[in-house]
């Protein structure tokens, strides 16, 4: 696939690295020839330098036969014109723009194809509050990926000592919930992937994922872990974009929410657009101010200031001083293993994310949802099934049938309305929704292949 980047920034060039070995044929637009350098050096890219939005520096970038646009500069206009324009000149099929005021969000009958057409939005701040709010929904969980409309989830949580299954085979989670379906998609063991068989026993401190009906998560958490107590009181660092995003949802969810910001004037104006939040103006990182403000009550506290190390520090010092569990915005993604577990509690990278929300529209064979996981290394997938048993290699098979790439599991099926757990004697029937674990994205290629429909299907 002939893709443009427009955008050599955190995002942009997580992209590139991600899509250039993938067989993609990448050009890589910026202002920026030093940054731009950088990227060449290290990936098989091409790079035009000059401004996204000028008709000659679409056409240098190859906008005459691209398949695809990704516009994902810091400037919302900047990525809505190139847009524009790669429509009117060049008829680009595929139009991603990464757009991050809400006055643009708010209206999304500007992005038509009469008026400003975009075929996707992607918004990061965005992607990152759902992320976090579904965290905060379920308490002990390192991470929580929607499937399927949010009909079917696959949690990623740490096993701990005292959990009924922990010391346990796999197979023995039918015997402990016999009225609730569940399937492990995959275990990691010291940063490892051990293969989730039936004989697989549970060790304490695994990072288990799991797929279940939504409505059967926490039970499922259950037999891994000790609940922790349902979320009352949270505390957010930061009052950009992310954290009055995040705020703002809160309160209407009926949370006691306090937001700390070091500017002053943002504070005040932030305090003007809420309605039920605290907003206090200082140091997230401030001993003093966290213990006036009763830190060691706070069920949550999360970090999501545009500084790392001020994030990651101000967590710290909260779960020191007793917050019950924190949380961390790490644009960094090495950081985040380093840090998740030993340090914080959970760790999130927004490039992480936003990848995953754009692989979607970029994977072959019809794919509805990604998630990039443990760094961008596996991947969560939701792909639709077509055809007939002659022009699939899915449909119509069992579990057992179906050669899987290594380290590749189906853990659950949405067919209709229905929640279908990936057991061996399941058949795949024509439009099922199967959710895939790939451990190893290597393999990603071979699993699209799955997925599309021979020549013989009409």
């Amino acid at each position: 696939m002939k893709i443009i980047i427009l955008g050599s920034g955190q995002v942009g060039g997580s992209i590139a690295e991600t899509l250039a070995g993938e067989a993609n044929d990448i050009t890589m637009v910026d202002t920026d020839p030093v940054v731009l350098r950088r990227l060449q050096d290290r990936l098989d890219i091409r790079t035009v330098v000059g401004s996204a939005s000028h008709p000659s520096v679409l056409a240098q970038a190859g906008g005459e036969d691209a398949d695809m646009i990704l516009a994902v500069t810091l400037d919302d206009e900047v990525n809505m014109v190139a847009c524009q324009i790669a429509y009117t000149l060049f008829h680009t099929p595929t139009k991603i723009a990464r757009i991050r005021s809400s006055d643009y969000l708010d209206h999304p009958e500007i992005f038509m194809q009469e008026a400003i057409p975009i075929d996707v939005i992607i918004s990061p701040e965005q992607i990152i509050t759902d992320q976090i709010l579904r965290l905060i929904e379920h308490p002990g969980s390192l991470q929580v990926l929607d499937f399927a409309n949010g009909r079917i989830q696959m949690v990623g949580i740490r096993a701990y000592y005292g959990g009924p299954l922990v010391g346990h085979e796999l197979r023995e989670l039918r015997e402990h919930m016999p009225r609730i379906d569940t399937r492990v998609a995959a275990i990691y063991r010291r940063d490892r992937a051990i293969p989730p068989e039936g004989h697989t026993v549970i060790e304490a401190d695994d990072e288990v994922f799991f797929v279940a009906a939504s409505k059967h998560i926490r039970a499922v958490m259950s037999e891994l872990r000790k609940l922790d107590k349902p979320v009352k009181r949270i505390m957010l660092a930061g009052a950009g974009n992310i954290g009055l995003r995040l705020a703002t949802e809160l309160e209407q969810k009926k949370y006691s929410v306090k937001l700390i910001d070091h500017n002053a004037e943002r504070a005040v104006r932030v305090s003007e657009e809420l309605h039920k939040t605290i907003v206090l103006h200082g140091d997230a990182a401030d001993s003093e101010l966290l213990q006036n403000e009763n830190i060691d009550d706070i069920d949550v506290f999360c970090a999501l200031t545009n500084d790392d190390e001020a994030n990651i520090l101000s967590a710290m010092l909260a779960k020191r001083m007793g917050a019950r569990r924190v949380m961390a915005l790490v644009n960094r993604v090495d950081y985040v293993d380093l840090i998740q577990s030993d340090v914080l509690d959970v760790a999130f990278s927004p490039k992480q994310a936003t990848i995953g929300s754009l692989l979607a529209h970029i994977r072959r064979g019809d794919v509805v949802a990604v998630h990039s996981l443990r760094r961008g290394a596996a991947e969560a997938i939701e792909a639709i099934a077509h055809g007939d048993r002659s022009s699939s290699q899915v449909v119509g098979r069992s579990i057992s049938e179906i050669k899987l790439p290594p380290g590749t599991n189906i853990g659950a099926l949405v067919r209709g309305n229905d929640v279908l757990i990936a057991h061996h004697d399941v058949v795949i029937e024509p439009e099922d929704h199967v959710i895939l674990f790939v451990v190893d994205k290597r393999h990603i290629s071979e699993v699209e292949k799955l997925f599309q429909v021979g020549v013989t299907f009409v």
